[in-house]
């Protein structure tokens, strides 16, 4: 459910008004994540801005890594346009695959070493899995701008260069039912500030590419 809203919220705003790029200000504050027991989490956190859109670079490449039977990181985002690099640096196979309906592929198995990319020209979320080790799994948001961070450890973060406006921020984690959100007014060489919450769950259950469970653990993937 919250992958859902959050791509409809995604493509929404890639359809809103532009925005004027200059002059600037910022948003700023602070994530709050727990486990469902209220307990303290350790995760990545993206936070960013909704409701205009902005090109992305098209030669910007961000990577996530195959290691140790585990994506690295789990959680990426990037800007309409920009592409994704996954390096295998595993001693055995494994392959990526996507089912999401904003990108669905299949970059087959690879060795350790190799590496395949992919580009993403839509907005959405992105869920990456290995068919070969169910334990496996990403996300990749594909977001209308440039104005996303990933939360310091503390929580922290720092959105530079947003245009002046009414805009909603999100905080997003792997995990999570739904993103955080919260609405912003951005002045010009100001500082808007913006604290979100977040509550992470379970690992949700998924199926193979081939829409099936997936078969017992064997040693022919080494």
């Amino acid at each position: 459910m919250g992958d859902r809203i959050l791509r409809a919220l995604l493509i929404i705003a890639v359809l809103a008004g532009v925005a004027s790029a200059d002059p600037a200000g910022r948003v700023v504050g602070k994530v709050t994540l727990t486990e469902a027991d209220g307990k303290p989490a350790s995760a990545v956190v993206i936070v960013y801005v909704v409701g205009f859109p902005e090109p992305g670079t098209a030669k910007s490449t961000a990577e996530i890594r195959q290691q140790d039977r585990k994506f690295v990181p789990d959680l990426v985002a990037i800007t309409v346009g920009e592409s994704v690099t996954f390096p295998n640096s595993d001693p055995f196979l494994h392959n990526v695959f996507s089912q999401s309906p904003s990108r669905k592929f299949d970059l087959g198995s690879f060795k350790k070493d190799q590496r395949k990319d992919k580009d993403f020209p839509n907005p959405g979320v992105v869920d990456v899995y290995c068919n070969i080790h169910p334990e496996m799994a990403a996300t990749i948001l594909v977001l209308p701008n440039k104005r996303h961070t990933q939360a310091s450890p503390d929580g922290s973060y720092v959105l530079d260069g947003v245009p002046p406006g009414n805009w909603t921020v999100f905080a997003y984690t792997r995990r999570a039912a739904k993103p955080a959100s919260v609405r912003v007014t951005v002045t010009a060489g100001a500082d808007a500030t913006a604290n979100l919450a977040l509550v992470r769950g379970a690992e949700r259950e998924h199926l193979n590419k081939y829409g099936e469970k997936y078969h017992e653990p064997t040693t022919t993937y080494r």
